[in-house]
């Protein structure tokens, strides 16, 4: 199955929900009108999307339905489409991993999908030939260094770890080392995800980022939050607290094969212009892509 096909698929209860309620709008209005555009704007609203986000795309509709004279259904659905598109791609999308070694700092709260999160990321830059060493700096969770060890071993990746309650900062310094003496390419960090003990939380990541910077100064650096897509408008107050402590790169969405919510995802890029990376559907360590924006609209229009 291709990629698409997968996040098809994966995407089917978001775009069950979305579809289900569009069409509906399209029976109930003979013409594309100012009404119709109000239903299609609660739609939006009612699909996680967010109010100021949805009321921006129909604001946008509306303009190039009346320059373009659109009326009919699929060319409605196709300007829809591109002008979610276009929230998706308002910032750098691409991932910049071109030095040797360059570096990937995963940061999210706890029950996320962190970990599988990391170890499908680094199955897939194994495939396109990278050597990839795991650094297991979630040092406050015996079950997160196991769990991520297992993975790493799938994926083909080193792993550096060390006994549970030990410096965070301390292992990335001695993962940062193994990575210069295996001249490897990608150095892919695991953080603790406790947001409820934020302040010390936070610290940590700060003394970790000092590490890299110090050790890798001219390394490329990915700083990629972890979303769960089931957690709809929670997940928007999640990036903004780690917003505040770290410079986010890009996000990582998980789990959107569970939930009607997968709108959240243009939400969260339009109040924050961070960009998705990678796209996780599906168990499997293969599940995990590229994001593609245009294949995402798709999938759930």
């Amino acid at each position: 199955m291709g990629f698409f096909d997968k996040l098809k698929q994966g995407m089917n209860k978001t775009k069950s929900s979305f579809d289900e309620k569009i069409n509906n709008v399209f029976k109930s209005f003979k013409k594309v009108d100012e009404d119709f555009l109000d239903e299609l704007e609660e739609i939006l609203i009612m699909s996680d999307i967010g109010m100021d986000t949805s009321i921006k795309i129909i604001g946008n509709l509306r303009n190039r339905l009346k320059k373009e004279k659109i009326q009919e259904e699929e060319e409605v659905k196709q300007a829809l489409r591109e002008e979610m598109q276009k929230i998706l791609d308002v910032t750098d999308i691409n991932l910049h991993l071109e030095t040797k070694p360059a570096v990937i700092l995963v940061v999210g709260v706890n029950g996320v999908g962190k970990t599988t999160s990391i170890g499908k990321m680094a199955n897939r830059l194994a495939k396109d030939g990278k050597k990839v060493v795991v650094a297991a700096a979630d040092t406050f969770r015996a079950a997160a260094v196991e769990q991520l060890e297992i993975w790493a071993k799938r994926a083909g990746a080193d792993i550096v770890k060390r006994e549970e309650g030990v410096d965070p900062a301390s292992v990335v310094y001695d993962a940062i080392k193994i990575t210069k003496e295996k001249q490897a390419d990608i150095l892919i960090v695991d953080t603790a995800g406790r947001l409820h003990n934020k302040k010390y939380l936070m610290d940590e990541l700060n003394k970790i980022q000092k590490v890299i910077n110090k050790e890798m100064p001219e390394a490329d650096k990915e700083v990629l939050l972890v979303i769960d897509g089931t957690t709809g408008q929670n997940a928007i107050s999640q990036v903004k607290a780690f917003k505040e402590e770290a410079d986010i790169t890009g996000l990582v969405l998980t789990k959107l094969d569970g939930t009607a919510k997968g709108g959240v995802v243009i939400g969260i890029v339009e109040e924050n212009k961070i960009p998705v990376k990678f796209i996780g559907i599906g168990e499997q360590i293969d599940d995990m892509e590229i994001f593609n924006s245009s294949d995402f609209v798709k999938a759930i229009i």
